[in-house]
């Protein structure tokens, strides 16, 4: 039993060793995960990245949030928000000019989100922005060519302070 054991994690390292990570030109990935908001939100992402050339991806991402707190602001009373994000990405991927091993990527780039805020009574709430630009950095692991784990960190976006997923390659 321990033998089939160790078979079995060898295997499962051994191919996260062979891991592809850097998304190829014309290559494609899915990412989706939980995030955490400077809002106070817990927000839900889902995004596309696509190899544009060696070593830079183009993506976009939807993103949704929602708090029942109350909370006072001006002179209105708030109880419920929402906000879906639509946005744009792009980053450099740094692990050719840093030698990073093939199982890792470490990116940072920057992006631009239009945000659709509901409100329950319906004025604008002056403290949230329609329109966010901001940068990111973050990091993926691989654990076989298609499938992966992803944290980032940066601004800009509902998911604005940090987010957590997956990673598939297609």
């Amino acid at each position: 039993m321990k033998k089939l054991i160790l078979i079995i994690a060898f295997g499962f390292l051994s191919n996260g060793i062979f891991a592809q990570s850097s998304l190829k030109e014309g290559g494609i990935q899915l990412n989706a995960g939980v995030g955490v908001s400077d809002w106070g939100f817990v927000p839900f992402y889902f995004g596309l990245d696509y190899g544009l050339v060696k070593d830079v991806t183009i993506g976009g991402q939807i993103s949704y949030l929602t708090n029942n707190d109350n909370y006072y602001y001006g002179n209105s009373n708030y109880n419920h928000n929402s906000a879906v994000g639509i946005g744009a990405n792009g980053n450099y991927h740094f692990n050719r000019i840093l030698d990073i091993p093939s199982k890792f990527d470490f990116y940072a780039g920057a992006s631009v989100t239009g945000l659709i805020w509901n409100y329950d009574n319906k004025d604008y709430h002056p403290g949230y922005d329609p329109l966010n630009v901001g940068l990111q950095v973050g990091g993926r692991v691989f654990f076989n060519n298609h499938f992966g784990i992803n944290l980032e960190l940066g601004g800009g976006s509902t998911v604005s302070v940090a987010k957590f997923g997956v990673t598939y390659k297609l």
